[in-house]
């Protein structure tokens, strides 16, 4: 049951980015891939709904901000 919920977060996150209008910076795109990777980690490391939906918040985070950083250096 939880593969497929992450399966389908996934996929939903992948429809979402390739709906874009326009060429999603890198930011929008680290954001997106933070939240994914840091669900799967999350549910590796703490199992449950409480520890993917912390890992993806903590993921979100965490790849907003890198990609900020790689935006603002072009």
């Amino acid at each position: 049951m939880t593969t497929k919920l992450l399966m389908a977060a996934a996929a939903a996150a992948l429809i979402a980015m390739t709906g874009c209008a326009s060429n999603p910076s890198s930011q929008q795109i680290g954001t997106a891939t933070g939240a994914v990777l840091g669900g799967v980690a999350g549910h590796a490391i703490g199992g449950g709904t409480l520890g993917t939906v912390g890992g993806a918040a903590a993921g979100a985070l965490i790849g907003n901000e890198l990609g900020r950083r790689q935006d603002s250096r072009r």
